[in-house]
């Protein structure tokens, strides 16, 4: 299965390379099946399997996503984001596009409400494995504490008072209409001028998505004492007004004081195990007495976690001052 999980992974980074240089005539389960060096039928059925779809319908999928943020964000003719992604006319981009998110793409354009999109598939998430890698002896670094200023934004998200953790979590919410993982991250995926927005899609804080804890009366009293609600979704400029899913939440979050806990690159599938009991004992040994704050621990302040293997694992926490410190001032 291991095995499966990179061939697949292999998969969709090609597909999404392929859109995005335009090489249709790369983008066949013949190509995709002889890239690997299996047959079309072995890899059109391991790609099912461990995806749930059809890989004919991912590709797809992926495509009207391109084509979607291109609706959104570029001023290109319909006819013209047709064709950039293989639809053999504008009526054939009509329908498909209807067909996957409900309005037309000229609809969509005058009025770019969120859409789930299909969102790229990661076999390696943690939600699909159900667990967070495993342990094996590594160099999986040190970890960077440092204090940050975050100016005062929105956070656009989904929140569950009774989970423990990211599988816990989309498991809980997939028992509720639409606010399963891949339409939440859909939704997400399609909102705009997300403040940590690298381009990324999906389940991954380069595309905007983070985890995130809320301190809330109603949430689970955590290890640290204080009741936090499990929470996921995005960032955005205090400015902005658009509109806010059904399911979602829309909070204004003031300007504050963090604590980052911050390690850098690792393996997924060897470290990620190891960096979070690093990550975990750096908070739990850290000595808030020698730096003058204090965990902030006051009501609808908001924990952020970022995991993105590729970039970093980041736990950010709010502080403030202590009462000492503010003489001192």
């Amino acid at each position: 299965m291991y095995e499966w999980l990179k061939h697949v992974q292999e998969l969709v980074e090609e597909i999404d390379l392929c859109i995005r240089n335009q090489q249709d005539e790369s983008l066949t389960l013949h190509h995709l099946a002889a890239k690997l060096g299996y047959s079309e039928f072995y890899v059109s059925r391991k790609f099912k399997e461990i995806s749930g779809m059809p890989l004919r319908d991912y590709m797809r999928h992926r495509k009207l996503a391109f084509a979607q943020k291109d609706l959104r964000d570029t001023s290109q003719s319909l006819l013209q984001i047709a064709l950039r992604y293989g639809f053999s006319s504008h009526e054939a981009f009509t329908r498909a596009f209807k067909e996957a998110y409900g309005v037309t793409p000229s609809v969509y354009r005058r009025n770019p409400v969120p859409v789930a999109l299909r969102t790229v598939i990661k076999p390696f998430d943690c939600y699909l494995l159900e667990c967070g890698g495993k342990i094996v002896p590594a160099s999986a670094g040190e970890i960077k504490t440092y204090f940050v200023k975050i100016p005062e934004h929105k956070f656009l998200h989904i929140r569950n008072y009774e989970s423990i953790g990211y599988f816990d979590f989309w498991q809980k919410q997939s028992t509720i209409p639409g606010q399963d993982c891949e339409t939440v991250c859909g939704l997400l995926d399609s909102i705009p001028g997300k403040l940590d927005d690298l381009g990324g899609q999906g389940m991954d804080s380069s595309s905007g998505q983070v985890m995130a804890f809320i301190n809330e009366p109603t949430g689970r009293i955590c290890s640290w004492g204080i009741p936090l609600a499990e929470a996921y979704g995005v960032r955005l400029p205090v400015t902005y007004i658009g509109p806010v899913p059904a399911g979602m939440q829309l909070m204004t979050v003031k300007a504050g004081t963090y604590l980052v806990f911050e390690h850098g690159p690792f393996d997924f599938c060897t470290e990620n195990a190891l960096v979070e009991a690093k990550m975990e004992k750096a908070m739990r040994d850290f000595d808030y007495t020698a730096t003058g704050y204090k965990l902030d621990k006051m009501q609808g302040r908001v924990f952020y976690f970022y995991h993105d293997c590729a970039r970093f694992w980041k736990y950010v926490r709010p502080v403030r001052r202590c009462r000492a410190s503010k003489r001192e001032e």
